[in-house]
């Protein structure tokens, strides 16, 4: 009896102590971005990544229909001035590029817009270019001619494409609000669509030393 009434009073005299609220969840400040706000800049790293593998393949087809040769022996070579000043002018907008990525960085995004809008008018410039050497080139051969015809104006075209892919990114960056950093969702913008064109500008280069430059020097 008396230990059954001691255990009543231990009961009775215990506190309960209460558990431990869980705490709230912390606000994010407004402006900084989320810790994986790198999830577009990968995505658009697998993107270019896929596109360069279809690049590889085509070469890899241009000189597989050549016999390992840089040069043609049955089509004369394309003439280099208008492929020579398109290169120019795609390595001038990929440094416009470069230089409103920083400034976005500092939140000067009026300027940034506007060397966007100047990166546009140099694509469609370069673009321009494309259909001058097309009409130029085509004058001796045509997609239909031969092979050779055949995979010289696949890779160029192909290439002409995703600048017009990437004149559109572009132009969709000037209608966005923010040009920073989003959170929701996660996202570089500005940062992202400057890694498509310098992958336009890069194509190029390419293009150039394989179909253009090589024949010419061999």
């Amino acid at each position: 009896m008396e230990l059954a009434s001691k255990a009543a009073e231990i009961r009775m005299t215990t506190t309960i102590v209460p558990t431990a609220s869980v705490p709230p969840p912390v606000e994010r400040e407004p402006g900084v971005a989320l810790l994986d706000d790198r999830r577009g800049t990968f995505a658009m790293c697998l993107t270019i990544s896929t596109e360069a593998s279809l690049f590889v393949c085509l070469f890899f087809a241009y000189f597989y229909l050549a016999k390992g040769n840089w040069r043609w022996t049955t089509e004369a070579p394309p003439k280099l001035t208008l492929a020579v000043i398109n290169l120019a002018v795609l390595l001038v907008s990929g440094f416009v590029m470069a230089t409103g990525d920083r400034i976005v960085n500092r939140g000067r995004h009026a300027t940034a817009r506007l060397l966007v809008v100047v990166t546009i008018i140099l694509g469609l410039g370069s673009l321009a270019l494309d259909a001058f050497d097309t009409m130029q080139h085509i004058q001796t051969v045509k997609p239909t001619t031969d092979a050779y015809g055949s995979i010289f104006y696949t890779i160029t075209m192909f290439h002409a494409a995703h600048q017009v892919v990437g004149i559109w990114l572009l132009l969709y960056l000037l209608i966005l609000p923010n040009l920073e950093p989003a959170p929701y969702p996660p996202h570089r913008p500005f940062h992202n669509i400057k890694l498509y064109w310098y992958f336009v500008v890069v194509v190029w280069i390419f293009v150039i030393a394989f179909l253009y430059i090589a024949p010419n020097i061999r």
